[in-house]
């Protein structure tokens, strides 16, 4: 009998220093404060920054029980894209979304994956540089996750922005990053 999963999972892929881990804590905060049940967890190689890396995302009504790494994603976000191969798509199955930040097309991301799924791609990296001055990517990724998925709103991962960065930084950075992540949220394009 086949076990039916009560959540839905994100596996990230990354290299440490761009944010993966960061995202998927902010988007189990925010899915938290919208009273859902959550888990983000890391799993790194060598811990050095550059070096590849996991980050983990479940998001349920209930509470969850497993604590295992996820084998079955429902999404995989690559934040790096020199990082695409089969190995990335391992468990995805045909149902569910590889979200990638590349300035590249679909149709390179789906040679160098071939997955058959749906893909959807932003230029997260770029967003960042204009947004917030540097090429960390995390927060347009972010809005790109939620119009690829509505696994929250776009409103509550803008309150978790002002309720991160509202007491360490100016009211500027506050608004870049919110205008970070919309722009991620406008500018995503998908397959059908």
């Amino acid at each position: 009998m086949p076990v039916v999963k009560k959540f839905f999972e994100i596996r990230w892929h990354g290299r440490a220093g761009q944010g993966a881990k960061s995202a998927s804590q902010m988007l189990a905060e925010a899915a938290l404060e919208a009273g859902k049940y959550v888990q983000a967890f890391p799993e790194y190689g060598a811990e050095r920054t550059g070096a590849p890396m996991k980050a983990f995302n479940r998001i349920g009504d209930e509470y969850i029980r497993v604590r295992s790494s996820i084998e079955n994603p429902d999404v995989v976000v690559v934040i790096d894209d020199t990082l695409l191969s089969p190995e990335v798509v391992e468990g995805l199955s045909t149902d569910g979304v590889l979200l990638v930040n590349t300035a590249k097309d679909i149709e390179f991301v789906r040679k160098k994956t071939g997955f058959n799924g749906r893909i959807c791609i932003v230029d997260a990296t770029d967003i960042a540089l204009q947004e917030l001055k540097r090429g960390i990517p995390n927060t347009p990724i972010l809005g790109a996750l939620v119009r690829a998925t509505n696994v929250v709103s776009l409103e509550a991962l803008e309150r978790r922005i002002e309720k991160m960065f509202g007491n360490k930084f100016a009211k500027e950075v506050v608004e870049a990053n919110k205008r970070a992540l919309r722009r991620g949220y406008e500018e995503v394009k998908c397959s059908e």
